[in-house]
């Protein structure tokens, strides 16, 4: 099948990682994909955020900035339509992005089947942590994307619920999380070795993989490191960077603790899991109510205990004192308290950690039971 896959993303980060296993996947199964996007993240590196662009987001009025990306689509309209007339796709695979309608006006165009990935509600989004400038736009451009295409495809049943409150009937909607590449975990560093190569033989190592951001809520971690009763072999490793790395680093050595935490800095995409290998208990301290965390599986697929909010979204795919263990994120000490009572416990660690390297089998997480979803729902189109 020939598959014309369109997205908007100019960053090389957690979503241009989205994008490339699915297509990956796709290809495996024998499919043709065709890609129109923006050609910025072609030859930068992971971590990039997309050249041009937070700089108009900075320097330029928001209302000026909301139309030049409502505005691109007309630009994108006119790539998609040279890639319909030259490759004669048999439909249309679209990532969701706000102010992005071409491709519902090339699926009623070329009557091509079209299925939406929705991976967050973004105008809500936008209007809550950056604000619209712009709003009954925005608003108008997510309703019509979301209700134009054949098949939207949220990431959680979170997700589907805005989806199906802005008239997109259930019977359109169809919820698949992300997930993991089997093969990129069969070489990877087992536990020990993974710990002498970073310097932390005999710790137990507390880890965070990702972009870290304020809400994280990292610094409550480095709390409890200097409470040598509860964590005198304990070690923070948090592997990435972001706009909280100066103020956890910051507390770290007024309290002292320094020693305790380890940024590696952002890692080449192919190297995290060897990061990850290190960590006996892995931590996903706050989460977006709608998201899927790519990290989330990958701890799965590595056996590690992992520690998370009790939310939603989370409990979609984990269980609490099954295959983790969740807190409640409206207490303070609630995420603290768990990871005492998992450090203190190995049979608990190990049993959860067990049980989430599992789940990714019997949940089907993998990027290719994904793609395998796609092909069915493009066939039944």
């Amino acid at each position: 099948m020939k598959i014309l896959y369109h997205h908007r993303i100019a960053s090389k980060d957690g979503q241009y990682v989205h994008v490339e296993e699915l297509t990956n996947a796709l290809k495996k199964l024998g499919h043709e994909i065709i890609m129109v996007s923006p050609g910025v993240t072609k030859n930068s590196s992971f971590g990039s955020d997309g050249g041009l662009v937070p700089l108009l987001k900075r320097f330029i009025p928001g209302f000026i900035y909301e139309l030049l990306e409502l505005s691109y689509s007309l630009y994108a309209y006119f790539k998609l339509s040279r890639a319909v007339k030259h490759h004669q796709p048999d439909c249309l695979y679209e990532r969701y992005n706000l102010y992005s309608p071409a491709g519902v006006w090339i699926k009623r165009r070329y009557k091509l089947p079209m299925l939406l990935e929705v991976n967050a509600p973004i105008y809500q989004e936008r209007s809550k942590f950056n604000s619209i400038a712009l709003p009954w736009l925005a608003r108008w451009s997510e309703c019509y994307t979301w209700t134009g295409a054949d098949i939207v495809l949220p990431v959680t049943q979170v997700l589907a619920n805005y989806v199906n409150g802005a008239g997109v009937n259930e019977s359109r909607i169809t919820v698949i999380p992300n997930g993991i590449d089997p093969e990129k975990f069969e070489k990877v560093l087992d536990n020990v070795e993974a710990k002498k190569r970073l310097g932390l033989e005999g710790r137990q190592v507390l880890g965070f993989a990702g972009f870290v951001r304020e809400w994280h809520g990292l610094e409550r971690v480095v709390d409890l490191l200097k409470d040598h009763q509860n964590s005198q072999e304990c070690h923070l490793l948090v592997v990435g960077d972001g706009p909280a790395r100066c103020e956890i680093e910051k507390r770290a050595t007024q309290l002292n603790v320094s020693d305790k935490v380890t940024f590696t800095g952002i890692v080449p995409r192919d190297e995290v899991a060897n990061y990850i290998a290190a960590f006996d208990v892995a931590l996903q301290p706050d989460v977006v109510a709608y998201a899927s965390p790519l990290k989330l599986f990958e701890y799965m697929a590595m056996g590690k205990a992992i520690i998370a909010p009790d939310t939603q979204n989370i409990r979609e795919v984990l269980e609490n004192n099954v295959n983790a263990v969740l807190f409640d994120p409206d207490r303070p000490d609630a995420m603290l308290e768990a990871v005492v009572s998992v450090c203190k416990d190995k049979t608990l660690r190990h049993r959860v950690a067990n049980a989430a390297h599992e789940a990714i089998d019997a949940g089907g997480y993998t990027w290719l039971n994904n793609a395998e979803r796609v092909t069915m729902l493009m066939n039944d189109l």
